[in-house]
């Protein structure tokens, strides 16, 4: 499976293609890398993000999940850059309003992490919720700063609705 490393702000992150589209995205740096013009893009483009030069994505993308999970993701992938939003507000988005429980799975399964922003969904918006990715909440904070959002617990100023 064609992988590249790359150094970031939140650490070294590697990302894997399977078949033209991206599967993954990993923290750690890989020893042996095989690259693809799919993974150039996206390195290209995780670059221009982290610098504040891109505001959304612009990558095929192929998450191996259940169908609930992918209508989350596809719901978090339409959270704009410096926004937020919240498992209620992605339930309801991905059409089960009283499956929060089910989103917050959603969101530590996200096998695509960044480029599907799980880091952009908080529990409620003065609870921010987990992160699965390493280094956990201090890299979703380490994220959303990035993107210009403080996340102080208590404001909720930076949510969007869905």
């Amino acid at each position: 499976m064609p992988q590249i490393s790359m150094n970031s702000p939140v650490g070294a992150i590697t990302i894997f293609e399977f078949d033209g589209q991206i599967v993954a995205l990993d923290w750690g740096f890989v020893d042996e890398m095989e690259t693809s013009p799919v993974l150039e893009e996206a390195k290209k483009q995780l670059n221009a993000y982290f610098s504040g030069q891109l505001d959304a994505f612009d990558l095929p993308l192929a998450p191996d999940g259940t169908d609930f999970q992918k209508a989350v993701w596809d719901a978090m992938c339409k959270i704009p850059r410096g926004k937020t939003a919240t498992y209620k507000d992605l339930a309801t988005a991905a059409g089960s309003p009283k499956a929060f429980q089910s989103v917050g799975t959603a969101c530590g399964m996200n096998p695509i992490p960044i480029i599907i922003p799980c880091h952009r969904v908080l529990a409620s918006g003065d609870k921010p919720g987990g992160y699965s990715g390493q280094g956990g909440l201090e890299t979703k904070r380490d994220l959303l700063k990035i993107e210009g959002v403080e996340l102080v617990i208590g404001d909720d100023q930076g949510s969007f609705d869905l």
